[in-house]
């Protein structure tokens, strides 16, 4: 086809305001569009592309000369002959100029790129936060915020592999937290697999590196399982001299199973005492956020002698909210490490008890020198407990054998102070 079809820039600058034309042709899809764009001349190539018609913007007269246009013009033409749609390339082209621009806004506000693991891992927390408690939901996105995202945060979710994951946790493992690192690969294997849902990647990784990591030693809270010894620390505790609050507090932690924080959180409205029994609300509990908002309360019968534990001390702390007030300050709870600061006091060391381990101490001494059902065991340190079809006991179920339980175990606690020899229902000396 012919080309250069019009003489000069003088015959483009010669042109004036109503002339009755609307077009020149440099030929071959070159064309000027006269007087178009607020007054100026437009640069347009008309071509046809897999059987459709399109015309592209080259700019405008003068900025853009006739030289100038004839250079975008042959630029054009290549594309097209090499089978590139130059419309498709141009809005491609302005799609990653536009992308690559919020890319740089994002990075100046402190956002990771979009549809990077630290977005799309924030989007997966952002959907699954309320559901948890937050306690919880701060140590997961504290743990992705320390250990995932400073190393894999801006790498692309989609690019994310099972090598690149793993060079991650050995960093983890690297600092001798273990458990951390299983936990942290808990936490992305969730995240990727909530992009794989969302379309923002086709595989989870995670998933190719189970068994990649170390085995983490599990400790579990010290406790005393030796009858004698434990009844060496209930001696102590009856001698230890403790203000009334924390002395009610030793001796109702070894007897009523609880864990130290549904124990210094209790009120006195949760407590009948006539009728010997304490009402855990479900919020107080070790559950998921749900079962704590919804969820039934936990229920402690009380034996005997916690009752009278209680009776005394509501003689000085009835009249507030707080069972176990804060020595401080009475509007409180008492603090966390009381327990345990009275039992290094008392001369038992952390490796050996912690406030925490009496739930331990229990469940063992219920079951191997009291004989007591598991199952029961169980629904009183309110575990989730199922029956052979998988369904979950409700919490408030075996509460008369749960009560009968109490009150046993109460009496044997007894038996251990008194450091008398006890014969359990198995027939054993303990």
């Amino acid at each position: 086809m012919p080309r250069n079809l019009i003489p000069s820039d003088a015959t483009i600058k010669a042109i004036k305001p109503g002339d009755a034309r609307t077009r020149l042709s440099d030929g071959d899809g070159l064309v000027l569009l006269l007087f178009v764009k607020g007054g100026s001349h437009g640069w347009r190539f008309d071509y046809r592309f897999a059987g459709k018609r399109n015309m592209l913007s080259l700019g405008t007269y003068p900025d853009t000369t006739l030289a100038i246009a004839r250079r975008k013009a042959d630029a054009t033409r290549q594309m097209l002959a090499e089978g590139i749609d130059p419309s498709q390339k141009r809005r491609a082209a302005k799609a990653s100029f536009v992308e690559a621009r919020a890319a740089q806004e994002r990075e100046a506000q402190g956002l990771p790129p979009l549809d990077s693991f630290e977005a799309v891992a924030r989007e997966w927390f952002g959907v699954k936060k309320d559901s948890w408690a937050k306690s919880y939901s701060d140590k997961i996105i504290a743990r992705l915020e320390a250990d995932v995202f400073p190393w894999i945060g801006k790498v692309p979710v989609a690019e994310v592999t099972a090598p690149l994951l793993l060079e991650v946790m050995r960093r983890i493992e690297a600092r001798g937290v273990i458990e951390t690192a299983h936990r942290a690969l808990q936490d992305s294997g969730q995240v990727l697999r909530y992009a794989v849902a969302t379309g923002k990647a086709t595989s989870n990784a995670a998933r190719d590196l189970k068994g990649a990591l170390r085995q983490p030693y599990v400790k579990h809270f010290p406790a005393i399982t030796e009858p004698k010894r434990f009844g060496e620390l209930l001696r102590a505790i009856d001698h230890y001299a403790a203000t009334p609050v924390v002395r009610a507090a030793l001796k109702l932690a070894p007897m009523l199973l609880l864990r130290p924080g549904e124990l210094r959180f209790g009120e006195w409205t949760e407590i009948d005492l006539d009728g010997a029994l304490w009402t855990v609300p479900a919020m107080r509990m070790k559950r998921e956020l749900r079962h704590k908002l919804h969820g039934a309360p936990h229920l402690v019968p009380l034996p005997k002698q916690a009752v009278a534990v209680l009776r005394e001390l509501h003689a000085l702390t009835g009249h507030a909210a707080m069972v176990f007030r804060g020595e401080r300050h009475h509007d409180r709870a008492m603090s966390e490490n009381t327990i345990n600061a009275a039992l290094r006091a008392m001369g038992f060391s952390a490796d050996e008890v912690t406030g925490h381990g009496f739930r331990a101490t229990a469940r063992t001494m219920l079951q191997e020198r009291l004989g007591f059902d598991p199952d029961v065991i169980e629904a009183q340190l309110a575990h989730s407990v199922r029956d052979n079809l998988g369904r979950a006991y409700n919490r408030t179920e075996f509460v008369q054998q749960r009560r009968k339980m109490l009150q046993a175990w109460a009496d044997y606690l007894d038996q251990l102070r008194k450091g008398a020899p006890v014969v359990s229902l198995r027939g054993q000396k303990p």
